[in-house]
């Protein structure tokens, strides 16, 4: 199945830059709060820790209201509170699945299909049948449940 995200950031572009930055290999995982927050951040994983800082996930997100790929205004943090979360996910019509970002991130498929509250909690619904699927953080990838 095609898991959709919706990064804040050029993906590649922050791969690229803390690949090389730290000589170890990044990747993407997804782009969530850690919790009750009601923003979410792009989520990246290293499987060794930050030889400084111990943590093998980090989060960037925009500082303030600037948002967009410009690097020069983002703040990074530790975000390994993200790993065993679940993230619900629903599937639609077109066998995507989709999941909200954020507790305040209303996600509606194609086929009017929703799915919202981040990691806060989950509320879903839409015209039956429809598919809920929960997969978890672990080790850098989104495993089914």
């Amino acid at each position: 199945m095609n898991i959709k995200h919706y990064p804040i950031f050029d993906r590649d572009l922050i791969i690229d830059h803390y690949s090389k930055k730290d000589g170890v290999e990044i990747k993407y995982v997804c782009t969530s709060a850690l919790g009750y927050e009601s923003s979410a951040m792009d989520i990246f994983y290293r499987e060794t820790p930050h030889p400084e800082f111990g943590n093998r996930y980090f989060g960037i997100f925009p500082k303030g209201d600037y948002g967009g790929n410009n690097l020069a205004k983002t703040m990074i943090t530790n975000a390994d509170l993200i790993e065993g979360k679940t993230i619900a996910m629903i599937e639609d019509s077109y066998g995507n699945l989709i999941y909200s970002q954020h507790r305040h991130d209303l996600r509606i498929g194609k086929d009017m299909h929703f799915i919202d509250g981040g990691r806060a909690y989950v509320r879903h619904g839409g015209e039956l049948p429809y598919k809920v699927f929960a997969y978890k953080v672990k080790n850098g990838e989104l495993v089914h449940e």
